[in-house]
């Protein structure tokens, strides 16, 4: 009972969390690396993922390339890009990186480690949601003429959005729990307050940071949930009754409706 107490008196204490590499500013830190991979990941996998799935091949290529970012481990990665840094196989910094803030070089290490383990869930979630699709909903925005970018931006996409968010919730969660290894190679982010408070025997700063590494994952899953049932064009939030009609084709919002009904007037 003494670590907890511990723990709470030093989350209570305000001089551990304002300062350099105190609780907020690392907090900060884990945020702007958590969200700039996160970032990356969406700009090189969803723009893949989603015009592979509205291809409809190619699709077991990029998610068996994407997933090897996931069969090597995270830490072993952070290791070979910090050495590589090291060894001047990189010009002595990742390009870029300077000024930068929590990018330095063990940051940078740390952000291509964090793309490379988001893009999996991301590639596959997306490319899954648009191959889910009805095939009825497809061919009835054939019928009514629709080119290919029409049915993806109009019928595809608006019943893809659940999905493809729930892999960038995942990725998220993912991301801002592993980011926490990076202090291991003097990275950025919380992980510092645990590993000093472990290595030092101060298991009360310990446990107080993993606390918040804790305390923000849940948040952020609470925040991308609210997200992804927003983008749901099913949800009651949208303003759609129901996600069935009467004759059994799901209703993605006004375009879904009008492609699987041709009969429909055009909105």
């Amino acid at each position: 009972m003494r670590v907890v107490r511990d723990a709470w008196d030093y989350l209570l204490d305000g001089a551990n969390w304002t300062g350099d590499n105190k609780l907020l500013d690392l907090l900060l830190q884990q945020l702007l690396v958590t969200f700039t991979a996160l970032g990356l990941a969406m700009l090189v996998g969803l723009p893949i993922a989603l015009w592979l799935g509205h291809l409809g091949r190619g699709g077991f290529l990029a998610i068996n390339i994407s997933n090897v970012g996931r069969a090597v481990p995270t830490f072993a990665l952070l290791g070979i890009f910090v050495a590589a840094d090291s060894w001047g196989w990189t010009g002595g910094h990742f390009p870029g990186t300077a000024g930068l803030g929590p990018y330095g070089r063990a940051g940078a290490a740390t952000l291509v480690a964090l793309l490379l383990f988001a893009l999996p869930p991301i590639i596959t979630n997306a490319y899954v949601a648009v191959r889910e699709v009805p095939l009825d909903v497809r061919e009835a925005a054939d019928g009514m003429g629709m080119t290919g970018w029409q049915k993806f931006r109009r019928v595809e996409l608006p019943l893809a959005l659940p999905l493809v968010m729930s892999g960038l919730r995942l990725a998220l969660v993912q991301v801002w729990a592993t980011a926490t290894i990076a202090a291991l190679v003097a990275g950025p982010g919380l992980g510092r307050v645990i590993t000093d408070g472990f290595v030092r025997t101060r298991y009360g700063q310990g446990i107080a940071g993993a606390v918040v590494v804790a305390v923000v994952a849940l948040l952020l899953e609470l925040l991308a949930s609210l997200v992804q049932r927003w983008l749901d064009p099913t949800s009651p939030s949208r303003g759609v009754r129901s996600s069935v009609r009467k004759d059994g084709m799901p209703v993605g919002g006004p375009m879904v409706a009008t492609a699987a009904d041709p009969s429909a007037p055009h909105q």
